[in-house]
């Protein structure tokens, strides 16, 4: 049963697909996050069941998140994707808060050849856990905003945040709401 709810946030409504899950905290497990007006992103299907009390857990963690008293989510998700794009993903959660990783960065991290960048850009591009899964971390060699599905000047805004908090922030260790 795919479940999904809208959560508010400063990129706007956040939507939120997922699965029950008896091992997830809250009993969801993240299948999509998609922020408004996405490439690529999730659209409400008529199957699908709207419970918003499914994704409480879920939604407490971005608030945190965007109000800064949160640096690494712990929320289950469902794994889908190809070989290539779960290692590329992998990689991606891997970058610490506050700080970004280039496209070849990403490819030397997960062992591929420096001319996987273009294959790298195609796997995070196709990451359906948008600010969870922190692929706005992955920025061009020359250091420039490049490709997101939720779009430049969400990815702006998403790095803006966490440099602003990084910075007031007494340490690294991961808080939990």
């Amino acid at each position: 049963m795919t479940l999904c709810a809208t959560t508010p946030s400063p990129l706007g409504d956040l939507l939120l697909v997922g699965e029950e899950s008896a091992t997830a905290r809250g009993g969801t497990a993240l299948v999509s996050l998609s922020v408004p007006d996405q490439k690529r992103g999730a659209v409400v299907q008529d199957d699908w069941i709207e419970k918003p009390e499914a994704f409480s857990e879920i939604a407490a963690q971005l608030r945190a998140y965007f109000e800064g008293g949160l640096t690494r989510f712990d929320i289950e998700y469902v794994t889908g994707g190809s070989d290539f794009q779960r290692r590329v993903w992998t990689a991606l959660e891997a970058i610490p808060y506050g700080t970004t990783l280039s496209y070849g960065e990403i490819a030397a991290r997960i062992g591929a050849p420096r001319a996987a960048v273009r294959a790298v850009g195609t796997a995070i591009g196709a990451n359906p856990l948008l600010v969870v899964r922190p692929c706005h971390r992955v920025i061009g060699a020359s250091g420039a905003l490049t490709g997101y599905a939720g779009g430049l000047a969400r990815k702006r805004q998403l790095l803006d945040l966490e440099s602003a908090h990084r910075t007031t922030r007494p340490s690294e260790t991961p808080e939990t709401p």
